[in-house]
């Protein structure tokens, strides 16, 4: 059967619609007059969007409800084998594809600047979209969180220049062909995928080879060493023995003033309205790229200024003198430490109220030792159920393995309805007057449904 290309298609089909990767491929394909429908295993926020933007979404897995005219169907490797509808359409011999296999259709002949890295990867891609859309050079993004300016994950374009988020699972990014390559780190992770560090390195090795002939590869200072092009910048948060850095940070409202020193020049007075010094080397890896294309400093200078984040990316809920309330998508030990450290060092004297959300009870078990060590490091560490996605579970594996490694205070187990008692009876009528609280939730799960509950419960 031959496989329509894209100027062709009428009609794509979507399998885990809800997808924040496939969400955004949905939108593409839906900006340029294409029929998109999907199915999803749940109805969520991001879902009844993609509906009111005129793309039908079901939640049972039904293949009578699943279109007999896709000239594309399109699933996400989250997807479990015995899906009825996918393995349908591989049956009657339709145009099944992932993901990844779409997005290096779609980029064939595009400027890329690709985003890579076990974590930092969702807030640097969005910054980078960000610098290029508001400072009028323009791009398409495709992006892994809801940018908090544009409350979307994809934006299209005149100009021929695609931002695109590299996810390392299942090896996706390997698709990819990058004018640009950024790498945030590459720390162990998806180890049910990879198996060892070694393997995790390795792909992003093989990630750097991708660039084009003559691309550039801007990787975080320390991080790598395999990573090597024949043109790269190392940037760092505060090392002077990188190409680029911040200098002189001062903290101000939860937010922060700096420069940012660059080959050829030094920007002064950026201001970053968003909590996280992680987020500052985020913005440092951003400013790489849009130097890098020749943008001017006093516009680069602006769009940092006018960011608004990402959501679940150290997203304020709250932020009043005496409680402040943050969520956010850390679900690996190292983004958990950035996240804690930033809170301890934006809010040093409030007392700190950890909520958290495994994710996949494959990650539980490498990195139970981690988690146990980082989440001892708050004044209450609240623990929820595993979240499984794609996983089943594994015998001997749950909440309970992180918290029996804990030091100090015992970490408190709850169901999500327990928690939100606790939240009503507990922390709502007993908090900390004098120097005030913070409440963070963090997971890549479901826990997001939480934060709606649990700041109505705080503010009553």
């Amino acid at each position: 059967m031959q496989i329509k290309k894209i100027g062709e298609l009428k009609r794509v089909y979507f399998i885990g619609i809800g997808g924040i990767g496939m969400s955004a491929l949905a939108r593409y394909f839906h900006s340029r007059g294409i029929a998109v429908s999907g199915y999803d295993k749940t109805e969520t926020a991001l879902t009844k969007a993609l509906v009111a933007e005129g793309m039908p979404v079901h939640y049972e897995d039904n293949p009578a409800l699943a279109p007999k005219d896709a000239d594309w169907v399109v699933y996400t490797p989250a997807i479990p084998a015995g899906h009825q509808e996918l393995n349908d359409y591989r049956a009657q011999g339709y145009a099944v594809m992932k993901r990844s296999e779409v997005l290096q259709q779609i980029t064939e002949s595009s400027f890329n600047i690709c985003v890579a890295g076990t974590h930092g990867k969702t807030t640097t891609t969005t910054m980078i979209a960000h610098l290029l859309r508001d400072s009028g050079y323009g791009c398409n993004a495709f992006l892994g969180g809801i940018s908090a300016n544009y409350n979307t994950n994809f934006w299209s374009s005149e100009k021929d220049v695609c931002v695109i988020e590299a996810d390392e699972y299942d090896r996706s990014f390997l698709k990819l062909s990058p004018d640009v390559a950024v790498v945030t780190a590459v720390d162990p992770d998806h180890l049910d995928i990879y198996g060892t560090e070694e393997q995790v390195r390795q792909a992003f090795a093989d990630f750097a080879q991708r660039l084009k002939r003559g691309g550039l590869l801007i990787r975080k200072l320390g991080i790598g060493r395999e990573l090597k092009a024949e043109r790269m910048w190392q940037y760092s948060l505060q090392n002077d023995s990188a190409n680029i850095y911040a200098a002189d940070i001062r903290i101000q409202d939860g937010g922060y003033v700096f420069d940012i020193v660059l080959p050829a020049q030094r920007i002064e007075g950026l201001q970053l309205h968003m909590g996280g010094m992680h987020n500052i080397e985020n913005m440092v890896a951003a400013v790489a790229v849009a130097s890098s294309l020749n943008i001017d400093a006093e516009k680069i200078k602006a769009a940092v200024a006018s960011f608004k984040g990402v959501k679940r990316r150290f997203e304020y809920i709250i932020k009043q003198k005496d409680l402040v309330f943050i969520d956010d998508y850390a679900h690996h030990p190292e983004e958990l430490k950035a996240l804690i450290n930033s809170v301890k060092t934006l809010f040093p004297q409030k007392k700190c109220t950890l909520i958290f959300q495994p994710h996949l009870y494959s990650r539980t078990k490498d990195f139970a030792q981690d988690f146990a060590a980082v989440l001892s490091m708050v004044n209450k560490a609240v623990l929820l159920p595993v979240y499984p996605a794609r996983e089943q579970p594994i015998p001997g594996i749950e909440s309970n393995t992180i918290a029996e490694l804990m030091d100090g205070g015992a970490p408190v187990l709850m169901t999500k309805e327990e928690l939100l008692t606790w939240i009503e009876a507990d922390v709502a009528q007993h908090r900390e007057k004098e120097f005030g609280e913070v409440i963070v939730t963090a997971g890549a799960g479901d826990i997001d449904k939480l934060v709606g509950p649990i700041k109505d419960r705080l503010l009553k």
